[in-house]
């Protein structure tokens, strides 16, 4: 709250009331995500990821400020699921679409199995998607990508519509339609291409070279047992398509996806081309370190009231996306608009701005076409403390999170550069 109100305690003050008050809504917050999204979509092929993340806030048993829990041990926070678009083709972020920011209220005693979709914390993965239908309604196709807790009968069987398709990594082996299992039938699959991949380096994974196969083919699943799956289709068809490393590195565990989609495949380029759209999922985790670890340290609030945190959380969320969108754009190689991330008043804004932080030099100028993102960012990351040099190292969530702090200042000054004072 300190940072947000720029040290200032009247600032914090007014913040604080922001949150407080009854007339900002968690639903409107959330509706906010969008109003760019759905117009920088129009004509792509949207890549909509969708993931969840737990939002830790630290607590005590005489303080839990109206927090339940989260995950696993005795973690109490907000859970916050959302839907990023992004560019198929390019992989930029166009935005988030849709999703739910919530606390549990406490534990639900009634089995998984015996509950409604629409009293299970899964029915969130529906919801964003049909929202997703609206907000993305002018793209040229849309692809719903989500991991293993997406993979479940009701999301298959109800979401996928004309240029509406779905891609989930597999949770469980599933029954098959006339018999057998989900992960035997791939064994009746033809290996369609051998190839060597690079890994990236991750948490618990160092980065090294893989010998994967690749695999495809058509399976009909068979609808789950009992009453509450009855309303649905009695079998659907997709495509499974698994990667597999058959000989890993001793002691290391091997590579292995088994990936569900509506999506036709028809040749091995698809089949790869489905792998690569999966690949993307992980731009989605990338916001979430924005948002919890470089920059903003959203668990680091010290706000007292649960409704505050949720709310805060959203509003945390859109930054975090701009953020993620310039730390993108930063190379200029995507050409994305200026407008994807900032509306048109900030643009103007933003023009004022570089032509006063540009230098004399050839060096020292912008180097990227006037009103794309790729110029936003060279100037947002100089307001940072950015040098600007092409030559030096680029610039960071973290300068970009200053650069985004100043920018909100002279928007400020500019809001009022034609107040006369007596």
């Amino acid at each position: 709250m300190r940072r947000l109100g720029g040290g200032q305690r009247s600032q914090e003050v007014r913040f604080g009331r922001y949150l407080a008050n009854s007339k900002v809504t968690i639903e409107r917050l959330i509706e906010g995500w969008s109003e760019q999204t759905g117009p920088a979509a129009a004509g792509r092929h949207v890549l909509a990821v969708q993931d969840t993340s737990e939002i830790n806030f630290a607590t005590t048993a005489a303080r839990r400020r109206g927090l339940g829990e989260i995950g696993k041990g005795v973690g109490r926070g907000v859970l916050l699921h959302g839907m990023l678009a992004l560019d198929a083709d390019s992989g930029s972020c166009l935005g988030l679409v849709a999703g739910q920011v919530w606390t549990r209220k406490g534990r639900v005693v009634i089995p998984h199995e015996k509950r409604a979709l629409e009293d299970k914390e899964s029915n969130r993965w529906v919801c964003t998607a049909i929202t997703a239908k609206q907000v993305l309604a002018q793209a040229a196709m849309v692809t719903i990508i989500g991991d293993r807790e997406s993979d479940f009968y009701a999301a298959w069987a109800s979401l996928p519509d004309t240029n509406f398709h779905l891609i989930s990594r597999a949770m469980k082996d599933r029954c098959l339609a006339g018999g057998g299992k989900l992960f035997a039938a791939s064994g009746s699959f033809e290996v369609a291409e051998t190839r060597t991949i690079e890994l990236r380096e991750r948490v618990g994974r160092p980065a090294r070279k893989a010998t994967v196969h690749l695999r495809f083919g058509r399976v009909a699943l068979q609808r789950p047992e009992g009453r509450l799956h009855r309303h649905l289709p009695d079998r659907v068809t997709v495509t499974f398509v698994e990667l597999f490393e058959p000989h890993p590195p001793t002691g290391i565990e091997p590579l292995h996806w088994r990936l569900l989609t509506t999506h036709q495949v028809a040749d091995v380029a698809a089949a790869w081309r489905i792998v690569h759209w999966y690949k993307q999922r992980w731009i989605i985790e990338q916001l979430w370190r924005l948002l919890k670890r470089q920059g903003l340290r959203l668990e680091d609030s010290q706000l007292a009231d649960a409704e505050g945190l949720i709310k805060l959380t959203a509003i945390a969320a859109k930054a975090a996306v701009l953020t993620l969108q310039l730390q993108q754009a930063r190379d200029g190689k995507a050409d994305e608009p200026a407008d994807i991330a900032f509306p048109q008043r900030e643009i103007a804004v933003l023009e004022a701005t570089n032509t006063h932080i540009e230098g004399k030099t050839a060096l020292q100028k912008n180097p990227h076409r006037k009103h794309s993102l790729a110029w936003a960012a060279w100037i947002i990351a100089r307001l940072g403390g950015w040098d600007g040099y092409s030559s030096s190292r680029p610039p960071g969530p973290i300068t970009f999170k200053h650069g985004l702090d100043q920018f909100h200042i002279i928007l400020i000054g500019w809001s009022i550069r034609d107040v006369c004072t007596p």
